[in-house]
């Protein structure tokens, strides 16, 4: 059992590897060489030009600011923007399925006000998430 917990470094590569992860930040964000800064700046700019900026990431920007962002700043703009647009797809996505689920189960059952049952849906949804996000911040 002893001989389990210890750590094995007869190996230099990983006893390499880990003297790098004990060196670098967890944290520190990686810009990786694939991300096309100008053109995630330039849905910056085109968010900034619609004028739901301050709906979407939290920030009031301009085009001069948009323009002197460093690129770590325009990775995480844009990824507050990703995360937004996948909030209100998510969102769409429940509101169509309920609608279809609705209009199909009224089918075979009649629903007086398919509104107020697609209200009371997501709503039911909405504590069952927000019950499972305190749970799961509990444990």
């Amino acid at each position: 059992m002893a001989e389990q917990n210890a750590p094995v470094m007869a190996d230099p590569i990983m006893a390499e590897v880990n003297a790098l992860l004990e060196a670098e930040p967890i944290n520190a964000p990686v810009i990786s060489p694939t991300v096309n800064i100008p053109a995630l700046r330039e849905q910056l700019a085109i968010l900034v030009s619609t004028g739901r900026c301050k709906e979407a990431i939290g920030t009031n920007l301009t085009q001069e600011h948009v323009k002197r962002l460093d690129d770590k700043e325009v990775i995480k703009y844009n990824k507050r923007y990703e995360s937004y647009v996948g909030h209100k797809t998510t969102d769409s996505m429940i509101d169509n399925f309920l609608s279809l689920s609705i209009k199909g189960a009224g089918t075979i059952v009649k629903i007086d006000d398919a509104q107020a049952l697609k209200n009371e849906l997501k709503a039911i949804s909405s504590s069952t998430k927000r019950c499972a996000s305190f749970s799961a911040a509990s444990l």
